[in-house]
């Protein structure tokens, strides 16, 4: 089933840094889209492959990469991270998700 199919539309994903246990989880699913910084906490990457340090920073959800990154926020031992849509901000997946 596809984002459109599921009618999720554009997402995006966070990480919580406060939550986020440095696992490294996340980074193993998706490299392209989660990266774990110097600090050992991970953090989004911007489509350029920038690592986004700032508190509450988002990225879009690749389509090709949605599994993975649904897949991170499913078995993140933190429960740190937050895929949501685009268009009104709803969680989607991830610990805030209806």
């Amino acid at each position: 089933m596809t984002v459109q199919e599921e009618g999720l539309g554009d997402l995006e994903v966070w990480i919580d840094q406060d939550l986020c246990t440095g696992d490294g989880i996340c980074a193993q699913y998706a490299p392209e889209v989660f990266e774990l910084d110097i600090d050992g906490l991970a953090y989004v990457k911007s489509p350029d492959d920038e690592l986004l340090q700032e508190q509450g920073a988002t990225t879009p959800v690749p389509l090709p990469l949605l599994n993975d990154v649904r897949e991170s926020a499913k078995d993140c031992p933190g429960d740190c991270i937050h895929v949501r849509r685009v268009s009104d901000k709803v969680e989607v997946y991830g610990p805030d998700a209806e």
